[in-house]
């Protein structure tokens, strides 16, 4: 037979039964929201990270365009400077050197190339300029030679 006691302690367990469920069906739907949220977050870091990827993309894409047209730059800079000199050491007398672009006074032998590489050498017009002011000082010894050597780079 059941006792009353049993009966009681049948019903105390049940309650607390019930309400443990309760208490873990709350928990489940805030875990449930959580995730929810979690989720809808990660779908709009992947859209940021799918932008980002892209606009890198771009990124990268400009910056070799803006090289290639650098190098174009330099390599039809390079072709017409050769003729540009050329044409510059004919129109002058082979005696006087060539003017500076920057200040307009003679330079000397050495010549800046425009893209960071060692100054060329004397060329031979150059010499014949160095040459110039020493037989002038075996005739005039009281005057100072008026060749300045300028380093640039």
């Amino acid at each position: 037979m059941v006792t009353l006691e049993q009966v009681k302690l049948l019903d105390t367990r049940v309650t607390k039964t019930v309400e443990y469920i309760k208490k873990l069906t709350a928990e489940n739907s805030h875990l449930k929201s959580r995730l929810d949220s979690s989720l809808q977050r990660i779908e709009e870091m992947q859209a940021l990270i799918n932008r980002f990827k892209e606009d890198q993309g771009r990124i990268e894409e400009g910056i070799l365009s803006a090289l290639n047209r650098l190098n174009q730059f330099e390599d039809a800079l390079g072709s017409i400077l050769p003729e540009v000199s050329n044409s510059a050491e004919s129109s002058l007398p082979a005696d006087e050197p060539l003017p500076d672009p920057i200040n307009g006074t003679p330079m000397t032998g050495e010549k800046s190339s425009g893209n960071n590489q060692p100054a060329r050498k004397k060329t031979a017009g150059a010499e014949k300029i160095q040459n110039q002011p020493q037989t002038r000082q075996a005739e005039e010894p009281d005057e100072p030679s008026p060749v300045i050597e300028l380093d640039i780079f």
